[in-house]
């Protein structure tokens, strides 16, 4: 007996004898099983004898329904497949009632799926959508081992706050009706669990540099938490980020590990999930026709994917994209929705989009950005004015990466923390590295949603994560 996955039987040569267990996508004639165990898009037809089978099972066999089949895999007899199981043997595991079960085979809306999201990975969008997911993980790991970084788990509660945005989940195990409290009547944190206010983790990135300035070359891969009370289609108050730290690395270093990186991953989904990508890029393009001309994409998923695996990365510094971006007929025409005025503007969206598809048609790398609009650990250049920051811009999304030349010197990182009100006792550690055996380092980070949604052309953030965590919403 030859126990196959249903991507496996697709690919055979006819067999005598074999068994699949999978779930019912449909039941039609009393006599042809459609069935799907989440290996592959396509289900595999299960041909059913229907005058020699118990009339209480062929009632059973309902959409959803777990079913275990044995049989003789043939060539198909009908259009549509190229082989098809003759059915010997068939027992229900796990009924399905036809008269509740959510995900009947029709078009459903994403709104509706996000509310059985337990359920939407048996539809074709987000099964693809989730293999997809997987093997990005898996590439990303495959990058980094092979190319000789450790792996490090970052601790997901921590005292800082990396990012300095103050949008942070706090930790505690104080009583919220009746905590302590000082004289001037704030929350007394020594009699919490771990003695000071803690919180969720922005980011793995401070701790990341820690473990660079000793392993050399390290990165993590892990969740992330931010409080952001933003109800939009691009964020999550829990996501995975990507942060890859390397010792004795510049900026154009920093670069040529983004680019590398990111066209790897992506060479990768192409090569190994072509069967997920065709489907999903069959489904944008069905997406696509419903939108007005101008709203509509110029390229597909799979040429979005290959724009940037078979294009050099053009590297562009932030006051030339200025200039560009001035006197683009957008701007000049006032088609923008935020013009650019004048230099020290935080690009949007709309910005790197034009950067990217209409001005140099191919992913762009900004680099050495204003020190104002960028964080307090990046290295500061010699005009005082910009730091060595990069962002990788991609077709359709825009920013995608974002890192930077690490500030190594002792002096100007505790000016910078300073300026910005940053207690040098929150961060002692992190200024140690610039005490002992100080060197140039550099990062970046990658929020692995935000690249899930690039290769699989989803529009909605929610819809790349297994369970979404968003204002008022932590259901499952």
């Amino acid at each position: 007996m030859t126990n196959l996955t249903v991507a496996q039987l697709l690919k055979s040569q006819p067999l005598e004898d074999v068994e699949i267990k999978g779930w019912v996508r449909t039941f039609r004639a009393k006599r042809f099983v459609a069935l799907n165990d989440g290996s592959t898009l396509n289900n595999i037809q299960c041909v059913v004898d229907f005058e020699n089978t118990d009339e209480d099972t062929l009632k059973r066999i309902t959409t959803g329904a777990a079913v275990s089949i044995k049989g003789e895999l043939i060539e198909s007899q009908g259009k549509g497949q190229s082989v098809e199981i003759v059915v010997s043997k068939l027992k229900i595991l796990g009924d399905s009632d036809p008269e509740t079960y959510p995900i009947q085979p029709k078009k459903h809306s994403f709104e509706f799926l996000r509310e059985n999201a337990h359920l939407r990975t048996r539809t074709n969008t987000f099964s693809a959508v989730m293999r997809l997911r997987s093997s990005l993980s898996f590439a990303i790991h495959k990058y980094f081992n092979e190319n000789g970084f450790n792996y490090m788990h970052t601790p997901i509660i921590t005292a800082s706050d990396a990012e300095g945005a103050g949008e942070t989940f706090r930790v505690s195990t104080l009583d919220q009706k009746n905590p302590p409290l000082n004289d001037d009547g704030s929350v007394n944190h020594n009699e919490d669990f771990f003695g000071k206010e803690t919180n969720l983790t922005v980011s793995g990135q401070l701790e990341a540099e820690t473990f660079a300035m000793s392993l050399g070359k390290v990165y993590t891969f892990g969740p992330t938490f931010r409080a952001e009370n933003s109800n939009t289609s691009r964020h999550l108050s829990e996501f995975w980020m990507i942060e890859p730290e390397v010792a004795f690395m510049d900026l154009a270093g920093n670069m040529d590990l983004a680019e590398d990186f990111m066209k790897s991953v992506i060479a990768y989904v192409l090569e190994h999930n072509k069967e997920d990508i065709a489907f999903l890029d069959k489904r944008l393009l069905d997406e696509e026709k419903t939108k007005p001309q101008a709203e509509r994409s110029e390229l597909s998923l799979t040429e979005k994917l290959t724009f940037v695996t078979e294009n050099n990365f053009k590297r562009v510094s932030y006051t030339e994209a200025i200039d560009i971006l001035r006197n683009s007929k957008p701007n000049k025409k006032k088609k923008f929705n935020y013009i650019i005025e004048e230099w020290g503007a935080d690009l949007q969206s709309e910005h790197e989009r034009f950067l990217v598809e209409k001005h140099f048609k191919c992913p762009v790398i900004l680099f050495d950005y204003p020190a104002d609009i960028k964080a307090f650990y990046m290295r500061l250049n010699e005009d005082e004015k910009t730091v060595r920051a990069m962002d990788i811009l991609f077709p359709g999304i825009g920013e995608i990466v974002g890192g930077s030349q690490r500030e190594e010197r002792l002096d100007v990182l505790k000016e910078k923390m300073a300026a910005l009100n940053i207690p040098e006792e929150e961060l002692w550690w992190y200024l140690d590295l610039r005490k002992y055996g100080t060197a140039v380092h550099s990062g970046f980070g990658l929020g692995f949603e935000r690249l899930v949604m690039f290769v699989t052309g989803m529009t909605n953030i929610r819809d790349v994560i297994p369970y979404p965590r968003t204002p008022q919403n932590a259901e499952f």
